[in-house]
């Protein structure tokens, strides 16, 4: 139930308008943009009765990520930890100061910052939630690019990968994935297969 749909419905329009100026294009569209309505329509997919919190949240996930990249940071693992760490905070807060601008009072702003700078995943509802759609929209729409960008990664490696994609997912989310519901990429399902098998 949307308390205000005028309010939330402006709010979508900021979050896409910021996203519509990725220069980088998916499938001929700004990528963060097609990334976040992706989003939405994981989300109701696997979570129809989701609130107004989550339907907000998800939306917000990579708001302006590109504005952020990755060599802005330092090389090696702890570099891309930093930039992760980084990347919440900065989509938590931008998201934050659009649903200001779109009229929303500090308590729903505060649970969606917590959801999108991924606080308390496992403990708090929104934060898993978001994890959970985020994991599925990867399966099913990144997975298959990430895999040919990433050819000299070994079975080992991909199957690390796949598993700890596994483990930030509900047993809900893990049941839906595995229901025929999400469109697996069939040149990797041996490999998922074999990684949830042993997970």
């Amino acid at each position: 139930m949307i308390a205000n749909p005028e309010r939330f419905k402006q709010t979508i329009a900021l979050f896409d308008a910021a996203n519509a100026q990725d220069p980088n294009l998916d499938d001929g569209q700004p990528k963060e943009l097609l990334y976040a309505r992706r989003m939405t329509e994981m989300l109701d997919r696997f979570a129809p009765q989701a609130d107004e919190v989550a339907q907000l949240a998800v939306r917000a996930q990579h708001i302006r990520r590109w504005t952020v990249p990755r060599a802005s940071y330092p090389l090696g693992k702890p570099g891309y930890f930093a930039w992760r760490t980084g990347l919440y905070k900065f989509h938590a807060e931008t998201a934050g100061e659009l649903m200001q601008q779109g009229g929303y009072d500090e308590a729903t702003i505060a649970r969606v910052k917590a959801a999108v700078g991924k606080q308390d995943l496992k403990t708090n509802p929104d934060t898993q939630l978001l994890e959970d759609v985020s994991s599925l929209v990867f399966l099913e729409h990144y997975m298959q690019g990430f895999a040919g960008q990433h050819a000299e990664y070994s079975e080992e490696k991909w199957l690390g990968i796949i598993r700890k994609t596994w483990k930030k997912m509900s047993g809900q989310a893990q049941a839906f994935a595995t229901s025929g519901a999400v469109r697996l990429p069939e040149a990797l399902l041996p490999l998922i297969q074999k990684a949830l098998a042993g997970a």
